[in-house]
């Protein structure tokens, strides 16, 4: 199955135009029917999962506390 580029904008958020741009810079991978572009709803539903788990990876990391330095000492 394949969705269009305003499917994909609206599931998205995001500008048609937008979507458009990244086809070009060949960041989401696409065909062309001779009408309008079309992309295999596979490949963005997996690229969709792989940002997610991305973005949990980052919310993790940036959570966690920072550790106090060791060499650190308190000269007052």
């Amino acid at each position: 199955m394949y969705l269009t580029v305003k499917e994909i904008a609206e599931f998205l958020e995001l500008p048609e135009p937008y979507i458009e741009n990244m086809i070009y810079q060949k960041k989401i991978r696409a065909i062309h029917d001779g009408e309008q572009f079309l992309v295999n709803k596979n490949q963005f539903d997996t690229h969709l999962n792989e940002m997610e788990k991305y973005k949990e990876i980052v919310m993790e990391i940036l959570t966690q506390p920072i550790p106090e330095d060791i060499d650190v000492r308190d000269e007052d």
